[in-house]
């Protein structure tokens, strides 16, 4: 690797990391997030509006793909990625300094969800240019090693967020951290912001790019060329379900959804959960290069059908052993205290509501959702039309409520549903937190440091084959829109598709059925239909 390589994949894959960590604090502190800017509403909505903003971030990459991908395909990929870098940067920045709801009302939520709406546009142009600048000045040869330290950056990026979060919250009270010290995180991004800038600003256009400029030959109309043709954007389609939605899924289940399970679902500690993932994270990073360097020897398309299939097939005893070895008290109870939930089939609702903006209503959902929120399994039992949905735990009958029916005492009805129902569950032994002392830390690390090979399995190479697949005239934007679909959408939405199912069955692990058939689609279309990249020459046919 020559030195003019070296900064090349330094100045990218750093600002690629700086942008993942803006992007990543607003799930990592979902829960301050909420305090500050929705304390206007009860704190379940504000949790759920939170993760609203969360998620709206996801939902906008692709339009972020569209627009900044076609920029770069008639701009140029430098100054494209410059553009994203610092509209990620003053956005995550702003979150930062924004009031909270106290002082300035709805304005607060409306300004986070704003920011998010403008990190998501970011980050949509930022990879597809950083992978295309990076692979455009790699040799044929290595390009999957070289792409690997771009596909690095997501993992970093999260890593980073999480141990700036354990460090600031060691050191202050509880108290400091929830007034103030949660938006430290935030502001540091400026001066992320201000290196990136200055790294990337050393760097020259790509060759690639720049020969096909220099002779007219670039792209004037790149969406239309991209996608308004059959034959690229056939090739958009496979890369998408033929490989980012299986490799999307596979991603966000081993390291967004696996905390989100360690903490919402095991009840274990933030802090803890996140030096387990940071732990896992340490362990697993080093394969993205591992398997982006072997994708030059074998292939790209075996390794990442291979991680999907992996994942698909061991994710169900995994996510069992991690349970068993975080809480095991909760395990026994879902093992010796049964539930059931008698209702009316006509008012359950698929809980499905990546917007936050649904509300479930009937007796039938607020039930579920109670039982889903609290990790208690239960079985499900046809009632009589029209009728209450019941709860039925340790020789106890609690009756759920319609909030519809109910009117003004609606407080006071829900509060004593939700006493009544914890106090339940609590003496049939499911526990309110995990019990720290009791957790097998070698074992949770190992599950959870498998997950994260698994990722390295389906991501590490996947930078290269989508580069790979589209001519330089319309990479930026060719490679950017399937990359963004499938991690935006298939695999954003999956904790809330998650939870869905999970509601809707009454196991805690049933939602892992969504990232089990995303991945096996994956398998299957990218088996029939997604050719091998491997050994392409890119600059051919600009």
């Amino acid at each position: 690797m020559t030195a003019s390589e070296r900064k090349v994949i330094l100045a990218s894959s750093a600002g690629t990391i700086f942008e993942w960590y803006d992007f990543y604090l607003a799930g990592s502190l979902a829960s301050n997030v909420s305090a500050a800017f929705f304390s206007g509403v009860n704190p379940t909505a504000a949790f759920i509006f939170a993760l609203l903003g969360f998620a709206v971030g996801f939902a906008v990459r692709p339009f972020g793909a569209l627009f900044f991908g076609s920029l770069g395909d008639k701009v140029g990929r430098k100054y494209t990625f410059l553009v994203t870098m610092t509209i990620m940067g003053l956005s995550t920045f702003t979150v930062g300094l924004l009031p909270s709801y106290s002082s300035i009302g709805i304005a607060a939520p409306i300004g986070f969800i704003l920011c998010r709406l403008l990190q998501g546009l970011a980050l949509g142009g930022e990879y597809g240019g950083a992978a295309t600048y990076v692979a455009e000045h790699a040799p044929q040869h290595r390009r999957g090693f070289y792409t690997s330290w771009i596909q690095t950056t997501a993992t970093v990026g999260l890593l980073l967020s999480l141990l700036v979060i354990l460090v600031l919250r060691t050191s202050m009270t509880a108290q400091q951290f929830s007034a103030w010290g949660w938006r430290v995180p935030f502001l540091v991004s400026i001066l992320l912001l201000g290196i990136s800038v200055w790294i990337r600003f050393q760097l020259a256009e790509s060759p690639a790019f720049q020969r096909i400029k220099d002779s007219g030959k670039h792209a004037t109309k790149p969406l239309k060329e991209a996608f308004g043709q059959w034959d690229n954007a056939s090739i958009g389609l496979i890369a998408l379900f033929g490989a980012a939605a299986g490799q999307a899924v596979v991603w966000y289940s081993g390291q967004f959804y696996a905390l989100f399970f360690l903490t919402q679902t095991l009840s274990l500690d933030a802090t803890t959960a996140n030096l387990i993932i940071a732990a896992s994270l340490l362990i697993g990073t080093p394969f993205f290069l591992f398997f982006g360097w072997l994708s030059d020897k074998i292939g790209r398309k075996p390794i990442i059908l291979g991680g999907c299939l992996l994942a698909a097939c061991t994710y169900f005893p995994l996510f069992d052993g991690l349970t068993r070895a975080v809480n095991p008290k909760l395990q026994l109870a879902l093992e010796s205290s049964p539930v059931k939930l008698i209702a009316d089939p006509g008012e359950c609702s698929f809980q499905f509501n990546p917007t936050g903006t649904s509300s479930f209503s009937s007796s039938c959902d607020i039930a579920k959702s109670f039982l889903a929120r609290n990790a208690v399994n239960y079985s499900n039992e046809a009632g009589p039309a029209g009728t209450l949905a019941k709860i039925q735990i340790g020789g106890q009958t609690i009756e759920s409520y319609d909030k519809a029916a109910v009117g003004a005492d609606l407080d006071t009805v829900e509060r004593t549903f939700n006493q009544r129902a914890t106090s339940a569950i609590r003496a049939a032994g499911y526990p309110a937190t995990a019990d720290k002392a009791a957790v097998n830390l070698p074992i949770a690390i190992g599950i959870l440091a498998l997950l994260v090979i698994y990722v390295a399995m389906v991501y590490g190479p996947i930078a290269a084959m989508l580069v790979e697949l589209f001519p330089t005239r319309i990479r930026y934007t060719g490679m950017s829109l399937p990359y963004h679909v499938g991690n935006g959408w298939f695999g954003g939405f999956l904790p809330p598709m998650a939870f869905a199912i999970v509601a809707t069955t009454g196991n805690i692990y049933s939602g892992l059925w969504y990232p089990v058939v995303i991945a096996l689609v994956t398998v299957v279309v990218g088996l029939l239909f997604l050719p091998e990249t491997r050994g392409r020459d890119i600059y051919s046919g600009d």
